[in-house]
């Protein structure tokens, strides 16, 4: 999501060559992305990882979202029957591609009937256009009325479910994973470092720096205003100096710690990593490798999050 406005083309391809050398064969985008965009940069990180998949495709699980809105035309946007037609065949051809692996509803659609939008997957599956879909950004409730809903229509059902889990935000546990568990449905997380929180790089006091997620803007709600609400607060900065100084006593890399604590929970399928930058990804790497957590670990990581004020927020 930061090719295209954090991470110019070249960069962007580097970050790409970089993870798929290193064994890294699943890519996740969103026709929406780059995060922070403005209306003439809408879709260009497609267009940034379709240049450079040209000759690994068939090596690549691809995966894209659909939900965001793509134009200032109302019905431009959304999980409408309409839209989710139009959107994949904008992504498809962004892309370079003639089938994506994993399509996804970038969010929920309160205003369209749920069997409309997996009907409408459901007939892109057929067309051989999409190989499998899922959702991100969903309740549990709300996943557990599409696979309902998949089964009364003989539907391919939900295969995975993208959510915001770190080890600053832990929502999920209660109810989505439980479910996901016991369905079969895989859990892909996203933002396992906090939008940077977790790096280290944020102290408390200091002001937002320019070119982070936390200063970025974008078409409505800006994407550097959404970050700040999610993390930049006192009771988070004060988890994250505990962080810090238990990884300092522990000997650990806090960005290898951070990925390795949500890979190793239960229920989590993958991680989604975000880079700006090629030389980020060897900490992140790191972490398939480094030594496991042992229970006395987790025991301690746990701490950050039950010491952090509980809000009603889900994404």
């Amino acid at each position: 999501m930061t090719f295209g406005n954090q991470a110019d083309e070249k960069e962007s391809h580097e970050i790409l060559s970089t993870a798929f050398d290193s064994g890294v064969y699943f890519i996740d985008t969103a026709d929406a992305y780059p995060l922070g965009a403005n209306w003439d940069q809408l879709g260009r990180t497609e267009q940034i990882i379709g240049a450079w998949l040209k000759d690994k495709r068939h090596e690549v699980v691809l995966a894209t979202k659909c939900f965001g809105q793509m134009s200032s035309n109302p019905n431009d946007k959304g999980l409408s029957r309409k839209h989710i037609f139009d959107a994949v065949e904008n992504s498809l051809r962004r892309l370079g591609t003639d089938y994506i692996d994993l399509y996804q509803a970038h969010q929920f659609d309160e205003s369209v009937p749920m069997e409309e939008t997996l009907r409408a997957f459901e007939d892109l599956v057929r067309q051989g256009k999409v190989r499998y879909v899922g959702v991100s950004n969903w309740r549990a409730w709300q996943v557990a009325k599409a696979l309902g809903i998949s089964k009364y229509f003989h539907f391919d059902p939900i295969q995975s479910v993208q959510p915001r889990y770190n080890l600053l935000f832990r929502m999920i546990e209660d109810e989505l994973v439980p479910l996901c568990e016991s369905e079969g449905v895989g859990i892909i997380t996203y933002n396992p470092l906090a939008g940077g929180m977790l790096t280290g790089r944020y102290r408390p006091g200091q002001d937002v720096q320019e070119g982070t997620r936390f200063s970025l803007g974008g078409i409505g709600v800006r994407a550097g205003t959404l970050y700040q609400q999610r993390y930049w607060n006192d009771s988070v900065f004060s988890a994250v100096e505990g962080y810090r100084n238990w990884c300092t006593e522990h000997g650990r890399n806090m960005v290898t710690t951070a990925i390795q604590w949500v890979i190793s929970q239960r229920g989590i399928t993958s991680a989604i990593i975000g880079a700006s930058r090629a030389n980020q990804l060897k900490d992140v790497l790191d972490a398939v490798i480094a030594p496991s957590l042992t229970q006395d670990d987790l025991d301690d990581l746990d701490q950050l999050w039950f010491q952090l004020p509980k809000r009603r927020e889900f994404r």
